[in-house]
C-alpha cells in the first residue's frame, strides 16, 4: 500500500513570522496522472491552519473550499438526436452560431467562468469537429487561473470499451479516470446548447447548506414547455425536495401553471416543474452511482437520477427564475436570436458587463456601412452593407462554417 505525504507551504511576513501554513496537495508515489487502475479517494477539501504569535488575531477557519478548487464542470456539447436539423447537419448543437459573434456553448462556458468555476471538461462526440476547434481556440489562453482549463474529451474507443459513448451517463463513467484527476468535491453537469445566465455559486451554496446528494436546477419562470414532449418533469414537495423524476409524453399532459405559484398549504402538497437538465452531484455519490449501483445506465437523467431517488438519496431542486431557452426547435432558436435585438430586454443579454460572454477573437475587419438603412439589428464583424440594403429586425455576420 503506497504511503501518502503531505506537502506544506509556509509563508513568512517581513518580520520573519510564519503566518500561513496551508495544505497544498497529496502525493501518492507511483500514481500517474491518468492511471485509472488505481484511483484512491482523495480528500474533497483540505484543512487550513495558521501559526500565530501573541499579538496576532486569528483568522476565521474556512469551512468550505473555494469554488474554483472544489467544483468541476462537465459540459455536453452535442447529442445524437438533434432538434435543430438542418443546422446540425455539419456541426453539433453547441457549435451553432448565435447573435453574430458567438456559439451556443459560449453561454454555458461563460457562466462557469463568471461563477469562478475554472475546471471545465467538454465531452463531445457527434459532428464535433467544429465544436472541438472552437473550444480549443477560444479558451486555450483564457484567464482561468493557475490550474484552470477548458479540456475537450472526445469520444474514444479502448480495449475495454470498443463502442462510442452510449449516453450521458455512459460518457461520464468512461471518462471518470480523467474527471477524478483533481480532488474536487462536486461535479456540475451541464447541457452545452442552452441559453441562460446563471450564477452557479448560488446553486452550490444551496446544495451544501441543505447537505444534498444531488441538486437539480429547475425552471420556475414562465414557460411554454407544456407542449414539449420529452422534457424532464420534477415532482417536488413544499421543501423543494424531489420526490419523482419523469419524462413528459404526448399522452400525459402536465400542468406547469402550478410551478409559477407553488402550493404551500400543507406538507402533502406537490408541484410539477420542468428540469433544466443541470445537475450538481457530490463526487463520491456520482462515482458510487455510476460504478456500483447502475454500471449499465446510459442516460444520466432518466436512469441515474431515478435510481438515486429509488435508493433514498437526498435529491433537491433549485428553482431558477430567469430567462432559459433549451433550443427545443428551429422556431425557438429563431426567437432567441430575435429577442436579443429587442429594446425590451426580455431575452438573453449579450451586452451585460457584469456577466460577459466570452468567445474566440475572430480578427475580422470592422463592418463597413454605406448609406444603408438599418434598424433593430445586430451586425457582426467583417460585413459590408451598401446603400441597396434595407435591413430591419435581424442579425448579420460572416460566420465560418
Amino acid at each position: 500500500m503506497p504511503q501518502t505525504s503531505l506537502m506544506m507551504t509556509l509563508q513568512f511576513s517581513s518580520s520573519g513570522t510564519p503566518v500561513n501554513v496551508q495544505a497544498k496537495h497529496f502525493l501518492i508515489p507511483g500514481l500517474g496522472r491518468y492511471d485509472h487502475k488505481y484511483s484512491p479517494k482523495l480528500p474533497s477539501k483540505f484543512p487550513k491552519t495558521s501559526i500565530f504569535n501573541s499579538h496576532q488575531i486569528p483568522n476565521p477557519i474556512l469551512h468550505q473550499p473555494p469554488v474554483n478548487q472544489s467544483v468541476a464542470a462537465i459540459v455536453f456539447g452535442d447529442g445524437s438526436e438533434s432538434r435543430l436539423y438542418p443546422l446540425t447537419k455539419r456541426r453539433s448543437e453547441g457549435a451553432i452560431p448565435i447573435a453574430s459573434n458567438y456559439r451556443l456553448i459560449d453561454a454555458v462556458v461563460s457562466n462557469c467562468i463568471n461563477s469562478n468555476i475554472n475546471k471545465i471538461y467538454a465531452l463531445t462526440q457527434f459532428n464535433s469537429t467544429s465544436l472541438n476547434s472552437h473550444l480549443s481556440r477560444a479558451y486555450s489562453g483564457a484567464s482561468l487561473g493557475k490550474e484552470g482549463f477548458v479540456e475537450v474529451i472526445a469520444a474514444y474507443q479502448s480495449p475495454e470499451d470498443q463502442g462510442w459513448f452510449q449516453g450521458t451517463a455512459d460518457a461520464i463513467r468512461r471518462c471518470l479516470w480523467v474527471l477524478e484527476e483533481y480532488p474536487v468535491a462536486e461535479f456540475l453537469v451541464l447541457p452545452g446548447h442552452h441559453l441562460y445566465k446563471m450564477d452557479y455559486q448560488r446553486v452550490i451554496e444551496s446544495h451544501r447548506n441543505r447537505k444534498s446528494d444531488i441538486t437539480i436546477v429547475a425552471s420556475n419562470g414562465i414557460t411554454k414547455r407544456d407542449q414539449d414532449p420529452g422534457v424532464g418533469v420534477l415532482k417536488i414537495n413544499t421543501e423543494n425536495q424531489v420526490m419523482q423524476y419523469s419524462l413528459k409524453s404526448n399522452k400525459e399532459p402536465v400542468n406547469y401553471a402550478v410551478a409559477e405559484t407553488l402550493t404551500r398549504c400543507n406538507d402533502s402538497s406537490y408541484s410539477y416543474i420542468p428540469s433544466m437538465g443541470i445537475y450538481l452531484i457530490n463526487r463520491a455519490t456520482m462515482v458510487n452511482l455510476l460504478n456500483n449501483h447502475f454500471p449499465k445506465a446510459m442516460d444520466f437523467g432518466t436512469e441515474v437520477i431515478r435510481g438515486a431517488l429509488s435508493l433514498g438519496m437526498k435529491v433537491e431542486a433549485y428553482l431558477f427564475e430567469g430567462y432559459w431557452e433549451d433550443m427545443r426547435s428551429i422556431e425557438a432558436f429563431y426567437q432567441a436570436n430575435m429577442e436579443c435585438i429587442k429594446k425590451l430586454n426580455t431575452g438573453y443579454n449579450f451586452c451585460d458587463r457584469d456577466s460577459p460572454v466570452y468567445t474566440i477573437p475572430r480578427n475580422l475587419p470592422p463592418t463597413v456601412v454605406n448609406d444603408a438603412m438599418i434598424t433593430d439589428s445586430v451586425i457582426g464583424d467583417g460585413c459590408i452593407l451598401n446603400v441597396s440594403i434595407k435591413f430591419s429586425g435581424g442579425l448579420s455576420n460572416l460566420s465560418k462554417i
